[in-house]
């Protein structure tokens, strides 16, 4: 029985983990967001909202600085308040805001961000079985091994997540007219503004994949189509 706890503490540990993690991401949008009201932008996501038969679409600003956009475990979506000054000053179009608002649906419709929590739970506790099981045959360096093994698998799902988020939302997107134009010159813009931070990280070791390869990605979707 000894030689299952480890295991044991640590699905005890993603059970509460995996609980807390919902209800403070929960809290902190309620807290810290309003619905979006802009007409032009309102125009485009009902747009987006009679495609797949939904009464509206609803989007709210998340009030921190960074340029992101979001699912939220319950469904909702997000884009941040530094994204919205973005599209005020003219540096992003309404298609544009539009196409991530379209990304975000694809995480919820292909149930990523619900997914995406019970993973972050159990990668924590895969990480906390492997470090107390290495950590016994490899003193000092058994915990690195195990957080660098959950790393590499968190950043394969993740990628994987957004290449499948980006085909639904180029799907979404020429379905209702806009084409995957916007997707494409967004993530030219995006790169620019994070190549200093990122752009020197593996793609391997990146939760997103490399910007280049996602343009790839939609432009070979896109060509299909049109074929």
């Amino acid at each position: 029985m000894l030689k299952f706890t480890p295991i044991l503490l640590a699905l005890l540990y993603a059970f509460a983990l995996y609980h807390f993690s919902a209800w403070r991401t929960r809290k902190e949008l309620d807290d810290k967001s309003t619905e979006l009201a802009d007409p032009q932008l309102k125009a485009v996501t009902d747009r987006l909202a009679s495609a797949l038969d939904l009464p509206r679409i609803r989007v709210h600003i998340y009030e921190i600085d960074p340029v992101n956009g979001l699912a939220a475990p319950d469904g909702r979506i997000f884009i941040t308040r530094g994204f919205y000054r973005k599209y005020q000053t003219g540096e992003v179009t309404a298609e544009e805001i539009a196409s991530v608002i379209a990304h975000e649906l694809g995480h919820v419709a292909l149930g990523h961000t619900r997914r995406r929590m019970i993973d972050f739970s159990g990668q924590n506790a895969l990480r906390t079985a492997l470090a107390m099981l290495l950590s016994r045959f490899l003193p000092g360096i058994g915990v690195l091994i195990a957080n660098a093994l959950t790393s590499l698998l968190a950043a394969r799902l993740s990628r994987g997540d957004e290449y499948e988020a980006d085909a639904y939302a180029a799907a979404l997107l020429t379905k209702v007219g806009i084409g995957t134009a916007p997707q494409i010159s967004l993530f030219e813009k995006l790169d620019a503004l994070t190549k200093a931070r990122s752009g020197a990280a593996p793609a391997w070791l990146m939760s997103h994949p490399k910007t280049n390869e996602r343009i790839a990605a939609i432009q070979t979707l896109s060509d299909r189509w049109q074929a």
